[in-house]
C-alpha cells in the first residue's frame, strides 16, 4: 500500500538508533503516522520541525502497518515561528491538540486549511489571533460541537451579540443576557471575524471561551482526558 501528498508535521519523536516516527496532517487522510528513516539525522532533523509543510510518500506492506515516510520539506517555518515566544506557543498548542482530538486516517480538509492559513500567517510575521481562534473553533466543529455565533439565543438579534452561552454553545446579546451575563462566556469580534486585527484582550477572552468547550465537552467526549499543557501555556501568555 502506498500514497503520496502533502502534509503538515505536528509531531517527531525518535525511533531506534537514527529514525524518527512522525505525525502529520494531512488534507485528504486527515492524520496519518509513519517513521522516516535517518530522521534524526543531521539532515532530515531541520526539516523535521513542528509546523514545517512536507511533501510525502507513504509505503507499507499493508495498509493498518505503522508504514514508511520519505519527505521533501516544501515550507520550513520553525524559525520564523521560534523567533516569537507567542507564535511558539500558539504552534506548540495547535500541534497538541490536533493530535489530541483527531482519530487518525479520517480526512478533515477544512482543518487543515485553516492550519494552513494559520501557520502561513504566524510565519510571515501577519496578524494571526483571529485565525488561532478559527482554528480552535474549527477544530470543535470538526471533532462534532460547532458554536453558532450568528444570532442571539434568546432574542433572535444578530446585532449586538456579547456572549456565549457554556452550556449550548451559541451567542447571545447583552439585552437577552440579563441579569444572567455574569454566567456566559465572552464573545470578542475576533472570534466573530478572524481576520481583524491582533488584540491580546480579546485574544484571552477567546480562548477563555473555546478553552471551555475544549475542555468541558471536546476532552470528555475523549474520555476525560486532560486538555495537552501546550494549550494551558498559550492561555496563561494572554492572561
Amino acid at each position: 500500500m502506498d500514497w503520496t501528498g502533502e502534509g503538515i508535521l505536528l509531531l517527531a519523536r525518535p525511533h531506534g538508533e537514527s529514525a524518527a516516527i512522525i505525525e502529520v496532517l494531512t488534507p485528504d487522510r486527515g492524520l496519518w503516522k509513519g517513521v522516516v528513516r535517518g530522521g534524526t539525522g543531521r539532515r532530515m532533523a531541520p526539516v523535521l520541525q513542528p509546523g514545517a509543510q512536507l511533501q510525502l510518500a507513504w509505503r507499507a506492506r499493508l495498509d493498518d502497518h505503522l508504514g514508511h515516510f520519505t519527505v521533501e520539506p516544501l515550507r520550513l517555518r520553525a524559525a520564523a515561528l521560534m523567533a516569537d515566544a507567542d507564535r511558539l506557543a500558539a504552534l506548540n498548542a495547535l500541534c497538541a491538540l490536533t493530535v489530541f482530538a483527531l482519530p487518525e486516517r479520517a480526512p478533515h480538509p477544512r482543518l487543515f486549511r485553516v492550519v494552513e492559513l494559520l501557520l502561513d500567517r504566524m510565519a510571515g510575521g501577519e496578524a494571526w489571533h483571529g485565525a488561532y481562534l478559527l482554528f480552535e473553533r474549527v477544530l470543535l466543529e470538526e471533532t462534532g460541537f460547532g458554536l453558532d455565533l450568528t444570532e442571539c439565543a434568546v432574542t433572535g438579534a444578530t446585532e449586538g451579540l456579547a456572549y456565549v452561552s457554556p452550556k449550548s454553545g451559541r451567542a447571545v446579546t447583552a439585552a437577552g443576557a440579563g441579569i444572567y451575563a455574569d454566567r456566559l462566556l465572552p464573545l470578542p469580534d475576533l472570534l466573530v471575524h478572524p481576520e481583524a486585527p491582533d488584540d491580546r484582550a480579546q485574544m484571552a477572552q477567546g480562548l477563555r471561551t473555546t478553552g471551555h468547550f475544549l475542555a468541558e465537552v471536546l476532552a470528555p467526549e475523549l474520555g476525560h482526558k486532560p486538555l495537552p499543557e501546550a494549550r494551558a501555556r498559550l492561555a496563561a501568555r494572554f492572561a
